[in-house]
């Protein structure tokens, strides 16, 4: 059985938000228009989607082709649909987002030019982008705040400072080191890497502490409303504690252990709340 349709159908497009994280600031993937509309304003990098493709498949070819990133995880932002966002014809886009570190990009397709802005320092988008950046701004800080977001851009093993770096360039919040590092090694989910004598001893520490005082470590905060790192990191058990030769101890390296973040996260019914 056929159907028909007697009304117009909206176009559909793709629009992909790309953090990049350079060790020290966040920055943003653009590409600067080489049509109209907007010619020669800075966008996210997008298209209309094909017949034969995915969502997810449209958004890596249009960043591709108008960039030469090639990105294999995307997630979803959502649905844009104001009614006049595109002065050409009604279109809904789609939007994705990812963080990544940041490479050599060159403008191609309808793009002249493709380049990394620093966040602090983004242009006026075409389009309705500004919105959708606000968008994506949220929900990275949001996904970090709950998720393990950015680990992997840090290499397979990384110092304290290199994560609280990371941390204040997605937040844009400048924590106390001693707080922090306390703050990230209570959680549970970073191990010493490659020093047994240390990593051994970061187990005892965290085995003095109940199963009943680690849930106090998860909790459901749905949004960042403070730059009081204890609200932000909830409140942790025996906080005048000194973690075993934590202190006075630069360029310890760490590595993130998925496998005890997920129980974790299974043995406490909740999210983690970083």
């Amino acid at each position: 059985m056929s159907y028909t349709y007697d009304y117009p159908h909206p176009a559909v497009a793709t629009d992909t938000v790309i953090f990049g994280f350079n060790g020290k600031t966040l920055e943003i993937l653009l590409i600067e228009r080489g049509i109209e509309p907007f010619t020669g304003m800075w966008a996210f990098p997008g298209g209309f989607l094909k017949m034969d493709e995915t969502a997810e498949e449209c958004a890596r070819r249009e960043l591709l082709e108008e960039t030469g990133l090639a990105i294999q995880t995307l997630k979803q932002l959502g649905a844009f649909s104001a009614v006049h966002r595109d002065p050409r014809e009604r279109v809904v886009s789609i939007a994705f987002y990812t963080l990544v570190n940041p490479s050599e990009v060159r403008g191609g397709d309808d793009a002249v030019n493709a380049r990394w802005f620093p966040v602090e320092e983004v242009p006026q988008l075409a389009f309705d982008h500004d919105y959708i950046f606000r968008k994506a701004m949220q929900q990275l800080r949001k996904d970090i705040h709950f998720e393990p977001v950015g680990f992997e851009l840090l290499g397979e093993s990384f110092t304290m400072s290199e994560l609280q770096r990371l941390y204040e360039a997605i937040l844009g919040i400048h924590f106390d080191r001693r707080n922090f590092e306390k703050k990230m090694l209570q959680t549970g989910i970073l191990d010493l890497y490659d020093e047994p004598d240390l990593a051994e001893e970061m187990g005892s520490y965290h085995s003095c502490s109940s199963m009943e005082e680690s849930k106090s470590f998860f909790g459901t905060h749905h949004e960042m409303k403070t730059k009081n790192i204890d609200e932000l990191f909830g409140t942790m058990p025996n906080s005048t504690l000194e973690t075993p030769k934590q202190r006075g101890r630069k360029g310890r390296r760490f590595f993130f252990n998925k496998e005890k973040y997920n129980r974790f996260k299974q043995d406490n019914n909740s999210r983690l709340e970083f």
